[in-house]
């Protein structure tokens, strides 16, 4: 099969992939997952379980197949053309990104600006203390922005084949990244337990708590991506001229970065200090 592959790379720039059995593994897995998420949220015996075996799955297909894409650029099947392809394929799933926040940020400013008329409404609901903006959001915006001018020193430093200088910056990133979570655990533990403010809430709660939540959730995935590139770092696998990977995760890296800027500007600033009381419509 290599010497196949081998054959098709000389004749043309584009790479055709070699039989693979990570999407159909991967297909499975994803069913395993949210099929077993569902189970357990209606009190399935089985739903714990299918959802770790999904879970678990998952892991395993993302960690192979990325390890043969990782093995297919060493082995010169990424070419320009391919690269700007995975440049593309990059580009258009962040795209798709901005549409996800997009939706959670329509949400809550429906609730904030358009609230329904047919039953009392408060903003925040009554007995709610919004999370204070000065405070760990505040932090936490301090830390995302220095991750990003970490994460572009260490853009900078492949640039000019220093693999070792990368990988202390991408270090650095990380710890910073690993930081801004253990900061949001701490506001989320604080606000659902000392002061009762949960996603159940109203759409102040829900919003807050699905926005912030899913973008906690992207920190911790792109966390593990820089992670996988301090690690390819360390062993030298970058250069100036190839290192999409990289350019991938600083891409993701960065939008996560302005994600948490207008969650910062717009639900915890503009959002926690807005106040205003609906009564029904008779």
């Amino acid at each position: 099969m290599a010497a196949t592959g081998s054959a098709h790379q000389a004749a043309h720039p584009y790479h055709l992939v070699e039989p693979s059995p990570w999407p159909i593994v991967g297909a499975i897995s994803g069913l395993l997952l949210t099929g077993g998420a569902v189970m357990w949220m209606h009190g399935h015996a089985f739903g714990p379980w299918t959802t770790l075996l999904g879970a678990l799955l998952t892991a395993v297909t993302m960690v192979g197949w990325w390890r043969d894409v990782l093995k297919e650029g060493r082995s010169g099947y990424h070419t320009e053309v391919v690269s700007r392809g995975l440049r593309l394929g990059m580009a258009l799933f962040i795209t798709s990104e901005v549409f996800f926040f997009f939706a959670f940020f329509w949400a809550f400013f429906w609730g904030a600006l358009v609230p329904p008329e047919t039953f009392a409404v408060s903003w925040p609901p009554e007995g709610v203390e919004p999370v204070p903006t000065w405070e760990i959001p505040f932090l936490n915006t301090l830390i995302l922005l220095t991750s990003g001018a970490t994460v572009t020193w260490a853009h900078h430093a492949i640039k000019h084949n220093d693999n070792r200088t990368a990988f202390k910056a991408l270090v650095l990133t990380v710890a910073l990244g690993l930081t801004f979570t253990a900061f949001q655990g701490y506001e989320y533990y604080h606000s659902i337990v000392a002061e009762g403010f949960d996603l159940t809430d109203g759409i102040f709660g829900s919003a807050f708590y699905m926005a912030t939540g899913f973008h906690g959730l992207h920190v911790q995935i792109g966390t593990v991506f820089l992670i996988v590139c301090a690690w390819r770092a360390w062993k030298g696998d970058f250069t100036p001229q190839q290192h999409v990977g990289f350019e991938a995760a600083a891409w993701y890296w960065h939008f996560v970065d302005v994600v948490w800027l207008f969650l910062f500007t717009w639900v915890y600033w503009w959002g926690g200090s807005l106040h205003f009381t609906v009564t029904p419509v008779e």
